[in-house]
């Protein structure tokens, strides 16, 4: 059943609380107040960001212990310290090597751009619709050095690129939850779709597509943005508690008295 734009901002005033971040990755961001630190960090954490949640906070910490300065650590890093850091590293379906050319491929841009932000921005144009076009070029970017497996799927295979967006989301964006940093509109921004969320979305009458692929993505984020034009992905972070959380029931965000509940629940506060 389509809601209506007081369902979301009940959603958004109740569940966008920095208090309901974890578990996620997105914690990691908030240990850094300076964006050269941060936006390694969140590109780390979103690119991992893939099984179980507590599987994964565990791969970050691993790497970050090796990384006192994230943004450091990668612009010196060699691929013999690399190897040394990381040797037997394996995370699911991600390997040393692939990891390892991921690190150089980010040192690379850091080198070249000077930050990851400029890469990024240098693949956007003024007249963009959204980020699609410097997202391609970015991920290219970050698959120079070969193969890195799942971390970056391929750009042209229509991928909805979850975790390229989830980072784009948290250093795009700025507000309790979402640390920003980054000098890109938000208007631009693309939902971070997966299956927890395409499910939402259509129980939620934001798409009725059925392959969750940049496409459902982009109808997804245009059905938001009826709702807030200038930020549309606004909600996807209390959208997406719900399953994710044990104590946020996601059968509690699509039942159909969802928006009375939100609101109820609102004036009791």
């Amino acid at each position: 059943m389509a809601k209506n734009k007081a369902f979301f901002e009940n959603l958004y005033r109740k569940y966008n609380r920095r208090s309901l971040v974890s578990p996620d990755p997105l914690e990691f961001l908030h240990r850094w107040d300076n964006t050269a630190d941060r936006e390694i960090t969140a590109l780390l954490g979103a690119c991992f960001a893939y099984g179980n949640v507590k599987a994964i906070t565990k791969n970050l910490n691993l790497i970050f212990c090796r990384m006192p300065s994230p943004h450091a650590y990668v612009l010196a890093c060699t691929p013999e310290r690399l190897k040394k850091d990381f040797a037997g590293f394996k995370y699911r379906f991600t390997t040393q090597d692939e990891l390892c050319r991921f690190l150089l491929a980010v040192r690379d841009i850091l080198k070249k751009y000077g930050s990851l932000e400029k890469c990024f921005t240098g693949g956007l144009d003024k007249n963009d619709e959204n980020v699609c076009r410097a997202l391609a070029h970015f991920a290219r970017c970050l698959r120079a050095r070969g193969e890195v497996g799942t971390l970056v799927p391929d750009p042209d295979k229509g991928s909805a690129m979850k975790r390229l967006n989830l980072f784009l989301r948290w250093m795009v964006r700025q507000d309790e939850v979402d640390p920003g940093g980054w000098q890109v509109s938000p208007r631009l921004l693309i939902v971070p779709l997966d299956v927890h969320m395409h499910r939402c979305a259509r129980a939620l009458g934001l798409t009725q597509r059925n392959a969750a692929d940049m496409k459902t993505a982009l109808d997804i984020t245009r059905s938001l943005a009826k709702f807030c034009p200038e930020d549309p992905v606004k909600y996807d972070f209390c959208i997406t508690r719900f399953g994710i959380r044990p104590d946020m029931d996601e059968k509690t965000l699509t039942d159909k008295n969802a928006g009375q509940k939100f609101s109820s629940r609102r004036r009791r506060a």
